[in-house]
């Protein structure tokens, strides 16, 4: 049976695994599913619309599921789905989405610190660590594997690619490709995530030939289109090297930092 506090709230028709967690001055809203081995601590509020996963943490203080903050939100049905084995910190806000049946996301085994805000419809994947005080807007995606440092601020609409790294209080306001570094503002190419791609298993090969990549869209001062007509010439097919290309045309050939956003030679 659920362990909760009798100073807790939890709403009748609210769904909690048996060995949940609920600490004193936790409000839990109706329509509200928590996993097995969850821990809810004190004074978090879960909305209505949220789903989280098992074995997953919410520390003091956080809003999980709560109101959009956007003016087109006019009510609608939206979702907030928390994956397992995931810590949300002191005082994180996530919103869930704007749309009727949308959701806003947090993947599996990731940390989301403290002070954190996640937007309406944005997406963060599994294994991701978000760093404290960090922003993201609506619309965002986050994917698996990335390092969003302290009081990195993500602008609506941007994507950052899988094992990418961003440096404490950088401003992405366009998309970062996978496996970089991005920090300062404006914000700028720092190099290649070699560190946490080894610790991921990557071999020394195949994270050279990503830096090739990057040195041909960043440090040749060519156009974005001739470094990608480049990259095909001189490195050879990988799972990594495609992954990067494919990021860059995905997006209509915009990315953060490149100077060189055109088409033309």
């Amino acid at each position: 049976m659920a362990v909760i506090s009798p100073l807790a709230y939890v709403h009748p028709d609210a769904r909690l695994a048996e060995d949940v967690k609920v600490e004193a001055f936790v409000f839990i809203d109706k329509d509200v599913e928590i996993g097995e081995g969850s821990h809810i601590m004190s004074h978090a509020s879960i909305i209505g619309g949220t789903v989280i996963g098992k074995n997953t943490s919410v520390y003091d203080g956080c809003v999980i599921g709560a109101d959009p903050q956007d003016f087109r939100w006019k009510g609608e049905k939206g979702r907030c789905i928390i994956g397992d084995n995931t810590k949300i910190y002191q005082h994180v806000i996530i919103n869930r989405s704007i749309h009727e049946g949308g959701s806003t996301s947090v993947g599996n085994n990731s940390y989301v610190m403290a002070q954190t805000h996640i937007g309406h419809d944005s997406h963060v994947g599994d294994y991701c660590v978000v760093g404290n005080g960090v922003k993201i807007a609506g619309d965002c995606k986050i994917q698996d594997y990335t390092i969003l440092s302290s009081g990195v601020i993500v602008h609506e609409k941007c994507h950052v690619g899988e094992w990418a790294l961003v440096k404490g209080g950088c401003r992405i306001n366009n998309h970062v490709p996978p496996y970089a570094i991005m920090a300062h503002n404006p914000i700028s190419y720092y190099g290649v995530n070699a560190f946490i791609l080894r610790k991921g298993n990557m071999c020394e090969d195949r994270i050279d030939d990503i830096a090739k990549c990057y040195r041909h869209i960043y440090q040749c001062g060519t156009s974005l289109f001739n470094a990608m007509r480049r990259i095909q010439e001189d490195v050879a097919p990988s799972k990594e090297r495609d992954a990067i290309l494919n990021f860059i045309r995905d997006h209509g050939m915009s990315i953060a930092a490149a100077s060189h956003n055109f088409t033309e030679y």
